[in-house]
């Protein structure tokens, strides 16, 4: 089946997506100088809130750098699959307003708004039913619930929008526009507005963006005023594109998903189980083998169905809907499992499946994280590891849980080479 297409975008984006979803159940962290550390090693920053990047620190520091810089620093760890879980609630609910959605990467997507106009008016209409929805879900109110963003737990501010013709025109937009606010390309405006931008808008690689300022290019108004063939005889068919962006000639449309026909997984026993513990086991290993069946990557799962064959020609069956779509493991099985010990077979088992009949739209990014069961597993133990110093800091008042690291490791004096700072799981 093709894919739904469409020419005219609007540009949804939330800078800094990860920080921001900390901020949004921690809101301490937004008073003060956080960063996030990296997923894939604890020693580097990912992502730093504005008051960390106003006292120099910046994406990519090691920690000891970071807290020499900014002493009251707070570092948090991440934690991906909840960050993933969050994008596919905006995504859900960027798919109220439009069939076609593009999720481009973390806190980034595009919505097409082809044909839209009948629904919505013209595009500031349009725009306005993204930005209603994040309002209507900051003010608490029912109204406009099913509009886009309503699901996600973001202040209007975090929002940008930008709409255009193609994804480029929409993405430079949204870059322009004001926290909680919108930018409009109208159609025959591209070349225009696009003019004036300077190059670093463009998917530009280090040695390229190089190059293009050696030759004293920093605008796209400027490349676009070369020849294209000039550029082209230059940097290859990277060029041309380049140039077709800067110019505002490509058009590269939205294109949307189709939703994954449902995803079976069974296993048939040589001897009919009755064990629940048994059950439960293959359960787990059922549901790992479905989240890896190659039409489920790219989307969360919402409905989950357990089927059983029993013997004596009976049958069992159980359906759990989540509130919170999920790639995770231990999350879809959780209810699975209620029901498996609430309501269990009535007999022997010969055949169990495992079913995944419904799906929201989820980051193809950090489906990765999603599928790694490591991972996984340490976004488990850092939420038991939350609720354990929340807990504590509501007995004692106060945390006793520290991090130790490398400040100064070169000085002479013992104590300035190492620093405590509190523990944030």
């Amino acid at each position: 089946m093709a894919h739904l297409t469409s020419t005219t975008a609007a540009c949804c984006w939330i800078p800094l997506f990860a920080l921001r979803c900390e901020e949004a159940r921690r809101p301490e962290l937004a008073s003060q100088p956080g960063a996030l550390l990296a997923p894939d090693t604890a020693r580097l920053l990912w992502q730093v809130s504005p008051l960390a990047r106003r006292a120099g620190v910046k994406p990519g520091m090691t920690v000891s750098q970071a807290i020499g810089l900014c002493p009251s620093l707070r570092l948090c760890e991440p934690d991906p699959v909840y960050y993933d879980e969050q994008f596919a609630r905006l995504l859900a609910a960027l798919s109220e307003v439009s069939p076609v959605v593009e999720p481009a990467e973390l806190g980034l997507a595009y919505v097409g708004t082809d044909g839209l106009e009948g629904l919505y008016g013209a595009p500031e209409g349009i725009v306005e039913v993204i930005k209603r929805g994040t309002r209507n879900a900051e003010r608490g109110t029912e109204a406009g619930r099913s509009l886009a963003c309503s699901a996600f737990p973001l202040p209007r501010s975090a929002f940008r929008v930008g709409w255009g013709k193609g994804k480029f025109v929409s993405w430079v937009a949204a870059t322009r526009a004001r926290p909680g606010e919108a930018v409009i390309v109208r159609p025959g405006e591209e070349a225009p507005f696009l003019s004036a931008q300077p190059l670093a808008v463009l998917p530009l690689d280090p040695d390229t963006h190089r190059r293009l300022r050696q030759l004293g290019l920093k605008t796209l108004g400027r490349l676009a005023a070369l020849p294209e063939e000039a550029v082209v005889s230059q940097f290859g068919g990277a060029g041309r594109r380049l140039w077709q962006l800067a110019a505002g000639v490509a058009v590269e449309q939205v294109v949307g998903r189709e939703t994954p026909e449902p995803i079976v997984a069974a296993i048939t026993f040589f001897t009919p189980v009755a064990e629940r513990e048994l059950l439960a086991r293959a359960l787990n290993q059922l549901l790992e083998r479905a989240l890896k069946h190659p039409r489920r990557i790219g989307w969360r799962v919402q409905v989950a169905r357990v089927r059983a064959e029993l013997e004596h020609g009976e049958s069992w069956l159980v359906e759990a809907t989540l509130k919170d779509p999920s790639a995770d493991r231990d999350r879809i099985a959780a209810p699975l499992r209620t029901r498996l010990e609430q309501a269990p077979p009535t007999g022997a088992v010969e055949r169990l499946a495992v079913e995944f009949t419904a799906f929201a739209p989820g980051a193809a990014d950090l489906q990765l994280f999603a599928r790694d069961a490591s991972a996984a597993a340490r976004a488990g133990r850092r939420r038991a590891l939350r609720s354990a110093v929340q807990e504590i800091k509501l007995r004692l008042k106060r945390s006793l849980l520290y991090h130790v690291i490398e400040v100064q490791p070169w000085s002479r004096l013992p104590e300035r080479r190492y620093a405590l700072i509190d523990y944030e799981p």
